[in-house]
């Protein structure tokens, strides 16, 4: 009998992938309803304060920093469904916290609590898909993650907009019920992927209790700094630039939400067909397009005065992610040793948590000064100057591996 379509796909991966895309849209639904509003939310609450809004916004990632030093290790030593599990419900019950605070001390004390989860859960996740998946087949399951987050942001804003003009605490609690929805599903279906160690290498961890020598992994240090003009456009654009359509467009919360939806939309009908068309394309190749797209993106952001030509600007944005993001994160697979994959995964998500956690406040005091147009002007000349360096260096990667295995180096 002949297999249907359908059940081929759903066996070609693992269980706890399929938990994890499941997972992965039900929060990015609550997630997409909450994050584009809560800039608003924090502006009228804290008396239409700029700068307080953004150091608000960035206490959440800036605490992740502190946290991702550890995360990733943790996930190596005690297993990825720990973590994970602790990372969802500790979210939980920060983000339900939004629905009782008022004042500034209290709104700080959610993110840096929320700043925790969310650095905690990244490292294990994304180690899980290495510990899974062959590795010619990572960039198209990292793809496949990619497109069920962007589910969420299809529709999410819109129905957030419908919420938050009703009461944004709905939108809060749904978040909340939705994280410990998740973390029920990762209790029932997903087992433990770390890897089992050795004897051997269990014996020389106990003999080398020694600190890791970060001279020996300059691949993953360099990939990482040089990844964070791209998460810098990010924060802009989930903190000052809410702001800036507020100021040329009379309508800004729907013009948001349409650009939000957007890039959704056009994330999920593409991500995997991208994956697919680039999969053997080398990553240096893929880099450097999705680095001059984000550049000319920056620019459109500050620049562009219309709807219509605004929404062009973020299908641009829109193939320079489905681009960056799943080469970039099979290139760090790939280069991590298998001990180690999960501090691999936990530093190069710090180049996120750095720039969400300067990025604000450095923008937000851009913005207030000169406007949005110097501001997006300003990443988009920092965007190309990575991305010549970028490139360089994970094509320098490459040159290694065609000479004969080089200090452990593989092609990316």
């Amino acid at each position: 009998m002949q297999r249907i379509p359908f059940f081929s796909v759903i066996s070609k991966y693992d269980t706890a992938i399929w938990v994890r895309v499941v997972g992965t849209i039900l929060t990015s639904l609550a997630g997409f309803m909450m994050r584009p509003y809560l800039v608003f939310y924090l502006y009228d609450k804290l008396d239409g304060s700029v700068f307080l809004s953004m150091l608000i916004v960035g206490l959440q990632p800036l605490c992740g920093i502190f946290v991702n030093l550890y995360a990733g290790s943790l996930s190596d030593k005690y297993g990825r469904k720990p973590m994970m599990l602790a990372a969802l419900l500790i979210q939980a019950f920060a983000i339900g916290g939004y629905i009782f605070a008022s004042h500034v001390w209290e709104f700080a004390l959610i993110s840096i609590v929320n700043g925790i989860g969310h650095a905690m859960y990244g490292p294990a996740a994304n180690a899980q898909i290495s510990d899974v998946v062959p590795e010619q087949k990572r960039a198209e399951v990292f793809a496949l993650l990619h497109t069920a987050l962007n589910m969420g942001s299809a529709f999410g804003p819109l129905l957030g907009l419908l919420l938050f003009t009703m009461n944004p605490s709905i939108i809060f609690l749904a978040c909340s019920v939705t994280l410990v929805a998740y973390a029920g599903l990762v209790i029932w279906k997903v087992p433990e992927t770390m890897p089992i160690k050795s004897e051997e290498v269990l014996a020389a961890a106990k003999a080398n209790k020694v600190k890791i020598k970060w001279s020996e992994h300059k691949p993953l240090l360099w990939i990482t700094f040089l990844a964070m003009p791209v998460s810098l456009l990010y924060a802009q654009v989930e903190s000052t630039f809410p702001l800036h359509l507020q100021q040329n467009f009379e309508n800004y919360k729907s013009v948001f939400a349409t650009i939000i939806t957007f890039n959704g939309c056009v994330v999920i009908a593409l991500q995997l067909w991208i994956a697919k068309r680039t999969e053997h394309v080398p990553a240096y190749v893929v880099v450097a397009v999705s680095y001059m797209l984000f550049a000319v993106v920056s620019i459109g952001y500050g620049f562009v005065p219309y709807l219509a030509i605004l929404l062009f600007v973020e299908f641009l944005f829109t193939i320079g992610e489905m681009l960056n993001g799943p080469h970039i994160q099979k290139v760090i697979s790939v280069i991590a040793p298998v001990e180690h994959r999960g501090l691999y995964f936990s530093v190069f998500g710090m180049n996120w948590q750095l720039s969400r956690a300067i990025g604000p406040v450095l923008g937000g005091l851009l913005f207030s000064h000169y406007g949005g147009k110097v501001m997006f002007a300003v990443v988009g000349v920092i965007l190309i100057a990575a991305g010549i360096a970028q490139t360089r260096y994970i094509r320098s990667l490459n040159r290694k591996q065609e000479e004969p295995a080089v200090d452990g180096v593989l092609q990316v």
